[in-house]
């Protein structure tokens, strides 16, 4: 038990999953040339920023 918690709970966190996002976000912005900055990284809104006029786009050199 926690002594600093109102309820005495000690959490365990989710630092595991911390890095999950990001690297998600890298393997699209690889594959599409387009970086997305904001979550959730759907279909349609990958399909939308390949058709966009101005989407900032990079080349991937592997």
């Amino acid at each position: 038990p926690d002594a600093e918690d109102p309820v005495g709970i000690k959490g365990v966190g989710e630092i595991g999953i911390v890095g999950a996002a990001a690297a998600i976000a890298n393997a699209v912005r690889h594959a599409t040339g387009v970086r997305h900055r904001s979550l959730p990284i759907r279909p349609d809104r990958v399909l939308r920023a390949g058709t966009v006029l101005g989407e900032e786009r990079e080349e991937h050199r592997a």
